[in-house]
């Protein structure tokens, strides 16, 4: 999959969820479940793991227990503290269960819990919305990363993809910042600035991979800044807006 292809598919999941945020929060949870299985299928052969079928079943019930804690427990992104803790442990009952020598078994266990803290940053998505004005939060931050990912799809030198990706990002969250009553100007800037380096660095870091020739690590890698923006536009809302 090419980078043009990755960068369109980022742009219409964030657009989903800026729409998800939009209408109502079970939606955006529906929205955020569904990215932490499209990272968690390919996240195993995108980071080379030997152990994928595993690797793949320890992120997906990290990430998805982790939706699920931040809008029905109450606690916040408290609660993440003990997913994170149980899914260690999975991770190691993952290794317990290989029958193949257990060849690399630290990179296998380290790799794992990187995905399954990845997939985590998907909860910050629903924990935003339930800041104060974090509703439009959640669509400024959206909005922004599908631009600031649009942009990115140009072919373009990789200096000035990256300065018009952020350029970009930081337009449309500043917009926003002018439109939507509940999130102030300066909010909406930084929250652009923030979601479009984070996608320019991203494409940056993804973009020489041979394992990208294959459809499940691209749509893990394309689904990647999405979720990893949760944690930046939380951050952004609890400082600037909440």
């Amino acid at each position: 999959m090419t980078l043009a292809t990755r960068s369109v598919v980022t742009a219409a999941l964030a657009a989903a969820a800026a729409l998800a945020g939009y209408f109502h929060p079970v939606a955006l949870l529906a929205v955020a479940a569904a990215l932490v299985v499209v990272v968690a299928l390919g996240w195993p052969e995108l980071a080379g793991l030997p152990f994928r079928p595993g690797s793949a079943a320890v992120v997906g019930l990290v990430g998805v227990g982790g939706v699920v804690a931040v809008r029905y427990t109450g606690t916040g992104l408290s609660g993440l503290a003990v997913v994170l803790a149980c899914g260690l442990m999975v991770a190691f009952v993952n290794e317990l269960l290989r029958r193949d020598g257990r060849t690399r078994m630290v990179e296998s266990v380290s790799g794992t819990v990187a995905g399954g803290v990845l997939a985590l940053c998907t909860a910050c998505w629903v924990a935003t919305e339930s800041l104060a004005g974090g509703e439009a939060v959640v669509v400024t931050g959206a909005l922004a990363l599908a631009l600031g990912a649009a942009v990115s799809a140009f072919e373009l030198p990789r200096w000035l993809s990256a300065v018009s990706t952020a350029l970009a990002a930081t337009a449309a969250g500043t917009l926003a910042g002018l439109v939507l009553p509940t999130i102030s100007l300066t909010a909406g800037a930084v929250l652009g600035i923030a979601v479009g380096v984070l996608v320019a660095a991203l494409d940056a870091l993804f973009d020489s991979l041979v394992e990208l020739k294959r459809v499940l690590p691209s749509l893990s890698a394309a689904a990647l800044p999405v979720a990893v923006s949760g944690a930046v536009v939380y951050i952004v809302g609890r400082v600037l807006a909440g």
